[in-house]
């Protein structure tokens, strides 16, 4: 049966998938610089091998004939997805993909060193022939697919999602927010008038830290016998759904944003440790994309860690593993801090959408010609400066050097995050709807019902359906930033 080949083949293409996400997780937190040049060379080879067997001729003919098979509907459920995957895969030579692998881990690389001093002139050469990488890229895939060469990107991120329905909801949400953000500051402001801020600052070691960190993890669900957490220069869940390789970073003098971090990348790791395990071979059985893997992580650190029914479950623990006493008046204020920054992986609940949109802008520009490389700077900080009032010009560490996404190729991804804060918000309203008491439970440590819901209509779908359509079935409707324009004027508003 040409079914059961394919069920062998995607176990073999699941084995080397293993290997790359394994090894690719190791160089970001255990490797020693100097294997740098060798790890990148050997993930190049097993990456050209994955793409070789993914793209075998012969896989096409087995989809045709598995298609004339008698098959249960999850069996045609997971050959259409792996027909749908093979597509975007034979977009792409092996050579490419080879070369795809090299040029961005060895940028990577280079901008891990150049980050720290902000040494821009070192690192630009380096992101220009990624970026020019990145166009051949989107024209090969955009030719195949039939889509505009940014689609053909994001649709390996996020697929269904388009800028023509993307676009029109970023534009509406950074009109309200820049609107917003001096009313929310000014509230703020008033607040802390009445009750001013306690100093989040103190001696919190790391080891205290991580014991801290994980206690949170088990208690909103994640299994520990099939994950850990590590520390990285970039916080990030990598590994497989059997191996979940969660990371984060740790400040000495303050512990809420290691916290934070946390609770964002376990869930991640919720969602990867709750897709199907009989379907983990098949493309139908991973993650269906970027924005619904952040509407899983930010729903966990936005609507449940930064939900007060959450401290007062979470406060005890705080007390006891760092061993300093926070009352719910003094640790909230930190929680629900709004500030203007430059960093995204720092922002607000608030500010964040506004770093995203800036950068799903940019890449945009920078794939069509609009602006090259060089242009950055400059066109970073003029976004910067019109959306937060924030001058990065002289600071290119924390402008166009921060984030790990561009110097590794990955083109399409950013609108993910926000994407995902607008589906958490909306998928919390359509949990809120049928359990009320959703609250209580938490306060109380009990998180058996949220996970629950997110089992049965978030993690159990895995790829079945597209980004859109897992949404609408979810909670009954399309994309709609009413309900995450609700949630950010209840909680900041005022």
């Amino acid at each position: 049966m040409s079914y059961a080949k394919l069920d062998a083949h995607c176990r073999s293409l699941g084995a080397l998938e293993h290997a790359l996400a394994i090894l690719g997780t190791d160089e970001a937190t255990n490797m020693a610089p100097g294997g740098g040049e060798q790890r990148a060379e050997a993930m190049a080879s097993l990456s050209g091998m994955h793409h070789r067997q993914a793209t075998a001729p012969e896989v096409a003919d087995w989809i045709e004939a598995a298609k004339a098979e008698t098959l249960e509907t999850e069996q045609e459920i997971a050959v259409a997805e792996l027909e749908r995957s093979y597509v975007n895969m034979t977009c792409l030579p092996s050579d490419f993909v080879e070369r795809k692998m090299r040029t961005s881990m060895r940028s990577e690389q280079l901008w891990r060193a150049a980050r720290p001093k902000g040494d821009w002139k070192a690192f630009e050469p380096a992101l220009q022939e990624v970026v020019e990488m990145t166009r051949e890229e989107a024209s090969l895939r955009a030719d195949v697919l039939g889509l505009a060469p940014y689609d053909a990107l994001m649709e390996q991120f996020d697929p269904g999602n388009r800028t023509a329905s993307i676009t029109p909801v970023f534009e509406e949400l950074k009109t309200f927010l820049v609107e917003f953000l001096p009313r929310a500051l000014e509230a703020q402001e008033q607040r802390h008038a009445r009750r001013p801020l306690k100093a989040l600052s103190g001696d919190y070691p790391v080891e205290r830290q991580k014991a801290l960190g994980i206690a949170m993890m088990k208690a909103v669900g994640f299994d520990m016998n099939h994950g850990s957490l590590s520390i990285s220069d970039h916080p990030f869940c990598g590994g497989v759904p059997s191996d979940v390789r969660m990371t984060t970073r740790y400040r000495t003098d303050e512990f809420l944003s290691a916290l934070m971090g946390i609770l964002h990348e376990t869930g991640h790791g919720l969602y990867e440790q709750n897709l199907p395990k009989q379907w983990a071979h098949w493309p139908s059985g991973k993650a269906r994309g970027m924005s619904i893997h952040e509407s899983q992580s930010l729903f966990v650190e936005k609507q449940i860690g930064r939900n007060p029914a959450f401290w007062n479950f979470a406060l005890p623990l705080v007390d006891e593993h760092l061993q300093e006493s926070w009352t719910m008046e003094d640790l909230l204020p930190h929680v629900h801090l709004i500030q203007r920054g430059k960093i995204r992986v720092d922002a607000d609940e608030v500010t964040y959408p506004l770093h995203v949109i800036l950068r799903y802008e940019l890449e945009q520009d920078l794939l069509s010609g609009k602006i090259e490389v060089k242009d950055l700077p400059e066109a970073w900080d003029a976004k910067m400066q019109a959306s937060l009032g924030i001058s990065t010009l002289d600071d290119p560490k924390n402008g166009p050097m921060q984030d790990v996404h561009w110097p590794s190729g990955a083109f399409g991804y950013f609108p993910s995050y926000t994407l995902g804060a607008l589906m958490a918000a909306q998928q919390w309203a359509a949990i809120v709807k049928i359990n009320p008491d959703v609250d209580r439970q938490i306060a109380a440590g009990d998180f058996d019902a949220v996970n629950a819901w997110r089992r049965d209509n978030i993690w159990s779908k895995a790829s079945t359906a597209s980004t859109p359509d897992i949404l609408r079935q979810a909670t009954g409707e399309g994309l709609n930033p009413a309900y995450f324009i609700a949630h950010l004027e209840a909680r900041y508003g005022h």
